[in-house]
């Protein structure tokens, strides 16, 4: 992470979100019209002159007292500021001043910390100029921005510059593994990273779908640095008709886009359901590196269902992960844990593992001995050679005279062979077969 930090804070839906998109160029942070959507804080990325900075948005400080997640909402957003070298106020223009506007300007006026007043939402002739409440904060960073269209931006980031301390000499970066945390909602994938983490980095609720954004956050252990990526809880499609469930679905599938290895949580209190197979799917065609953890494990041994119980219920509803390591844990009580990060070093390594061309032509001479291929329309199907294209994860392109007919039990056969001779444990294997003509 970089070591200059600068918080974007305000009340809900003045356009945090869309600032941050627009100062980091991405799309991480959802941006909708609904109050409230950012719950968590978030992390990204953006370059400001010579100056490599990590923006976090946070969620609206104008919360229902009432309610425990936004209240935690709060949380996160005074953590986010303690972290911060710099912080961006952003009011809504179109609007003028709110009292939590002002009260979050004396929040940070007595912390000390360097800040600007973005006056966002500068989009038509009629909202042209700052309105002039906002004079009341008797800030000289007082700016006119639209977070939509770009207006200000380049102002905003000379500003916010000027106010940075001097750059830190960075110190290099250990290639992090990255992990993302799937499954379904409620299986508790927060309350997993906090134990991790053993920190409240992320927010915990027993309501399903109380984190709707990917969450990155960084752990060092020993030597190795990895990321973890809380993400929102993957529901059907057609348990998605809302749209900001809809979002989370998509966050959850750029999580996996971005990470090596994926954490499938389960309830080992439920049965294995479709939704936890589908879950499983998308991890599996992104050709990420696998755990299975069965969670809520104390639980479960208070009803004495054993171990292999649970594995033979697991193996048989999840079969195309046959490859991928087992784990159960408890993530309230800490049980198994710390098992987790040195289970996912090992399958990282094995993601990330190229094998010689040589062992693996030996590999398939051998199965192929053992089983050998049919024929097609008369003639006798033939192996020319394979090697090994790419890793994460290990990709064979095998050389046939008539690829097309090797059937899809012989392709697994190949695969199988291939975990025989040399392990590749929580990996997919593709194989991609080519034609080549005899010579």
């Amino acid at each position: 992470m970089s070591s200059l930090i600068i918080a974007i804070v305000g009340r809900a839906n003045v356009g945090k979100s869309t600032l941050f998109n627009k100062l980091t160029q991405s799309r991480k942070a959802i941006v909708n019209d609904t109050p409230g959507v950012t719950r968590d804080r978030i992390y990204g990325s953006a370059d400001f002159g010579n100056n490599s900075i990590t923006i976090v948005d946070t969620g609206g400080i104008d919360v229902d007292q009432k309610n425990p997640i936004e209240l935690q909402v709060v949380e996160q957003g005074k953590w986010a500021r303690n972290e911060a070298d710099c912080v961006i106020i952003v009011v809504d223009n179109q609007v003028g001043l709110m009292p939590h506007d002002s009260e979050i300007v004396e929040e940070i006026r007595k912390s000390g910390k360097p800040f600007v007043v973005a006056a966002n939402k500068i989009d038509s002739p009629s909202h042209h100029h700052i309105h002039q409440d906002f004079n009341a904060f008797g800030v000289s960073n007082l700016l006119a921005v639209s977070a939509e269209h770009g207006h200000g931006i380049y102002e905003l980031i000379e500003t916010v510059s000027g106010l940075l301390p001097k750059k830190i000499e960075q110190v290099q970066e250990i290639k992090a593994i990255r992990i993302a945390v799937i499954g379904k909602p409620n299986v508790g994938k927060s309350s997993l990273i906090n134990k991790l983490l053993n920190s409240d980095r992320c927010i915990v609720s027993n309501i399903p779908g109380t984190t709707r954004d990917s969450i990155d956050t960084s752990i060092q252990i020993g030597e190795q640095s990895f990321v973890l990526v809380d993400t929102a809880g993957i529901r059907r499609k057609g348990k998605t008709k809302q749209v900001l469930d809809k979002f989370s679905v998509v966050m959850a599938l750029k999580a996996l886009d971005r990470c090596d290895v994926a954490i499938l949580l389960l309830d080992a209190m439920e049965e294995v359901t479709d939704q936890d197979a589908t879950v499983a799917g998308y991890a599996l065609d992104k050709g990420k590196g696998c755990i299975i953890i069965g969670n809520k494990w104390d639980l479960v041994r208070k009803n004495k269902i054993s171990f292999e119980e649970f594995e033979q219920k697991v193996r048989h509803k999840l079969k195309f992960l046959e490859f991928a390591p087992l784990l159960t844990v408890s993530a309230k009580s800490g049980i198994r844990v710390d098992k987790i990060l040195p289970q996912t070093e090992k399958v990282y390594l094995e993601y990330s593992r190229r094998i010689t061309t040589g062992h693996l032509n030996d590999c398939f001479e051998k199965a192929i001995h053992i089983n050998p291929m049919s024929s097609y329309r008369g003639k006798f199907l033939k192996m020319f050679y394979a090697t090994q294209i790419k890793t994460k994860p290990p990709t064979i392109k095998c050389f046939l005279n008539y690829p097309e007919a090797v059937h899809f039990s012989y392709r697994r056969y190949l695969v199988n062979s291939i975990r025989k001779s040399f392990g590749l444990v929580g990996t997919p294997i593709r194989l991609i077969l080519s034609r080549k003509e005899e010579s």
